[in-house]
């Protein structure tokens, strides 16, 4: 499901694009967490944050104090970030979370950048060893 033409998708997106114009780059990232979820809240999209992902390990479940910052609708994953860029290391969050909790599709949210749209990336988990990362900008 690419994320450019799911509905849903494209009015998360234009609540961090609301948020990122309000307040522009330079914020950390809990500030601009509230205020994405409070754009959400506004606009009646269901979401939850900080929820606790529990790592399991064959048989065993460990509630390692992980927490992803905001679910939507119980199948996008939404990593906040306020950072200089974009790393392997932040997507591969993102892709872990995805195994972990069965959810889908996820996107990332770069708060710290001129033009919010730099600083989005879709990431969706295909099968066992197969991603795929997408940037706002190959839109």
């Amino acid at each position: 499901m690419p994320y450019q033409s799911h509905p849903l998708i494209q009015r998360v997106i234009g609540c961090a694009m609301n948020v990122h114009t309000a307040l522009g780059p330079g914020l950390i990232e809990s500030v601009y967490q509230r205020c994405f979820c409070a754009e959400l809240k506004a606009h009646q999209i269901p979401f939850r944050s900080q929820v606790p992902v529990p790592v399991r390990y064959r048989d065993v479940t460990l509630d390692g104090g992980y927490r992803l910052d905001v679910m939507v609708d119980d199948w996008l994953v939404v990593e906040i970030k306020a950072v200089d860029a974009i790393l392997p290391i932040h997507k591969a969050q993102v892709l872990t979370y995805l195994k972990l909790t069965g959810a889908p599709q996820g996107l990332i949210l770069n708060f710290n950048t001129v033009h919010l749209r730099d600083g989005i990336r879709s990431v969706t988990l295909q099968g066992p060893s197969e991603n795929k990362e997408q940037s706002a900008t190959s839109a």
